[in-house]
């Protein structure tokens, strides 16, 4: 049987056909390979990191609204309905009832003091809960690595709803920051997360307790992975943070509404002829936030040195915040008509800032208007100075917004009388107030840029804030409102042994078990000695070995040598007369335990010893540095 020609015409038509088909599928073919990336993609990396953050996310979003819900709700009870005191809120704050007629100052005496001691009577199980919860976070992070004790996510909120909802001068923003935290940490554990990947999500966390309750959902993200640090970020976990806000901005506006907190605001213009008011605004605003620390730092040493117990403070500072606001009210209350309103030194002090920015009926737009305003920012660091000061649970955020509003709309105000300006808005003021105030002394610029800029809805004020926080961070760098903050990535504790290799790295990361070493008996003589260590030229210390080969003691060649010098010891003289007491590693030990080793007893190597204590390797300077220089931080992922 003879085969087919392959030069038929049959078999070429086929072919011909064949090609055709399958030139499209090659073309295409070629096409997907020539776009596939060099680098697979990190699907499963990405699956991962948004179902975490998506879960510490939901589970603030859902905290969040409660302990804000919680806070209002006890708020209206305990000052407004029964102690008939008129709450200054902002416009995204809702009442959850009408007041009762009738004032009792009695009462706001001892509502505040009684609120306070009971959430410190609570923080006697976490005493990390006490006062802001800023430095405590931060310094989890740093001291901890990201791990924040289960029982703050109830001691924390509980306590903060108990001294806030009482009346206590802080804000809601600092514990849901810790709560978040703590939800974030307690994820990764559940999780079996990396000790990196619960630091993150600790991060995380913080953005999405703060949008939770401030709605700002950019600002809260960046917010977290700034105020770890004096003149740093976290940039590794700005994703997830953003990721876990969002999640937790979508839960809070699902159930209180899309305002934000200061409602809907009108357009704020900037006018390029302002900017030196701002830079005079941002001069003024630093003074106030450094006066606002000083005056927090000496609040809590008078605190320290009371005789009472830690968790009973909080109730003495609640007792002094009642005293202090009946006699705010009692004095201003006739004066703007209005006996039952404190001018907003109870609570976060919103309501204050949405006056400044907004305006009311009973502030005139006058020299008394910008009086009332400066007076108001005082009484405000004063009452926050009882409250956080004194160790309640209570956030410094929200009082040094108000402040930083406040005094930008006095400034404002007081501008527009002085220049007669119609175009110059005190609202515009107001919002880039708040801004410099906060990112000045939390050392968080970019974050309280973003921001006001959220609360404001729109970037008009975008310039203006740029310009005085520039000049609010620079004058304000020797102060900072969270003595935990470390100043940059490489100054923290927890970065600092992954970024240092003589941290990361251990004795059985670098040596050498397949090479060579000459150990000694303790019974050689001194001549033979010499002979042995002529012989091992690439060894400068040997190990001394009894008769049982355990190590008792160490010989270096230098001292060796100068023996050697003598002939009258060669035939008298033993290992163990010219040995040094013994020293040694084990695998586990790391590179700077090993150098500080060498350093402190002037030796090139050491002997490395398995469990047993055996000698097994020795490790050298050599060695060390070999791994130094070609450490590489990224290429470890286990933290």
């Amino acid at each position: 049987m003879t085969r087919p020609d392959p030069t038929s015409d049959p078999v070429r038509r086929l072919a011909a056909v064949r090609d055709a088909v399958l030139r499209p599928v090659r073309g295409m073919r070629g096409v997907l390979d020539w776009m596939r990336p060099s680098e697979p993609l990190e699907l499963q990396i990405v699956g991962r990191t948004l179902f975490h953050a998506a879960v510490v996310g939901l589970g603030a979003g859902l905290l969040g609204c409660a302990f804000f819900a919680g806070v209002e709700y006890l708020e209206t009870v305990l000052l407004e309905q029964i102690a008939g005191y008129q709450l200054l809120r902002a416009r995204g704050e809702h009442a959850s009832s009408a007041p009762a007629h009738g004032v009792h100052l009695w009462l706001l005496v001892v509502i505040p003091a009684v609120g306070a001691l009971l959430g410190g009577l609570l923080t006697r199980f976490a005493p990390e809960c006490r006062g802001g919860g800023g430095d405590a976070t931060i310094e989890a992070f740093h001291l901890h690595g990201g791990v924040v004790r289960r029982r703050v996510l109830w001691v924390k909120p509980v306590a903060s709803i108990l001294t806030l909802g009482s009346g206590g001068s802080g804000g809601r923003e600092g514990p849901t920051m810790q709560i978040g935290a703590a939800l974030g940490s307690t994820v990764g554990r559940y999780l079996a997360s990396s000790a990196r990947e619960r630091r993150v999500l600790m991060v995380a966390g913080i953005a999405a307790g703060i949008s939770a309750v401030f709605r700002t959902p950019l600002g809260a993200a960046l917010i977290a992975i700034e105020m770890l640090y004096r003149d740093d970020f976290e940039s590794e976990a700005l994703i997830p943070a953003v990721l876990a806000s969002v999640v937790a901005y979508s839960v809070s506006i699902t159930v209180f509404g899309q305002a934000t907190l200061f409602g809907y605001l009108a357009p704020y213009t900037f006018q390029p002829g302002h900017i030196p008011l701002y830079i005079v605004l941002a001069l003024v605003l630093a003074g106030a936030g450094s006066a606002f620390v000083g005056v927090l730092r000496i609040f809590q040493r008078v605190s320290s040195a009371l005789p009472v117990p830690a968790w009973a403070r909080p109730g003495v500072g609640g007792l002094a915040l009642g005293l202090f606001v009946v006699a705010i009210v009692h004095v201003a209350g006739p004066a703007i008509g209005r006996p039952d309103q404190g001018l907003g030194v109870l609570g976060g002090g919103y309501g204050a800032a949405q006056v400044a920015i907004s305006g009311a009926d009973w502030l005139p737009a006058t020299w008394t208007g910008v009086q009332i305003l400066v007076l108001l920012a005082i009484a405000k660091i004063i009452a926050t100075g009882f409250t956080v000061g004194f160790g309640g649970s209570a956030g410094d955020f929200a009082p040094l917004l108000a402040i930083g509003g406040v005094l930008g709309g006095a400034f404002g105000l007081a501008a527009s009388l002085v220049l007669e300006d119609p175009t110059i808005q005190p609202g515009a003021f107001a919002l880039v107030g708040m801004g410099v105030i906060y990112g000045g002394v939390a050392n968080t610029p970019l974050a309280a840029l973003v921001l006001v800029c959220e609360m404001a809805g729109s970037y008009d004020l975008l310039v203006p804030l740029m310009l005085a926080e520039g000049v609010a961070f620079v004058a304000l760098r020797r102060v900072s409102l969270y003595r935990a903050q470390a100043r940059t990535v490489h100054e923290s504790p927890v970065h600092r042994e992954e970024i240092d290799p003589m941290r990361r790295l251990c004795c059985r990361d670098v040596v050498r078990l397949d090479r060579a070493f000459v150990p000694v008996a303790s019974s050689l003589r001194v001549d033979e000695l010499a002979r042995l260590v002529e012989q091992a030229e690439h060894q400068d210390v040997f190990p001394v070995l009894d008769e049982h080969q355990r190590l008792c003691g160490v010989i270096s060649a230098e001292s060796l040598r100068i023996v050697a010098s003598n002939p009258e010891l060669h035939a008298v003289a033993v290992a163990a007369d010219l040995m040094a007491p013994p020293i040694a590693i084990h695998l586990g030990d790391d590179l700077r335990t090993v150098a500080q080793l060498m350093v402190a007893r002037d030796l090139r190597s050491l002997p490395v010893l398995d469990e047993r204590g055996t000698v097994i390797a020795m490790v050298d300077q050599h060695d060390l540095a070999t791994a130094v220089v070609s450490f590489e931080p990224r290429a470890r992922t286990d933290a």
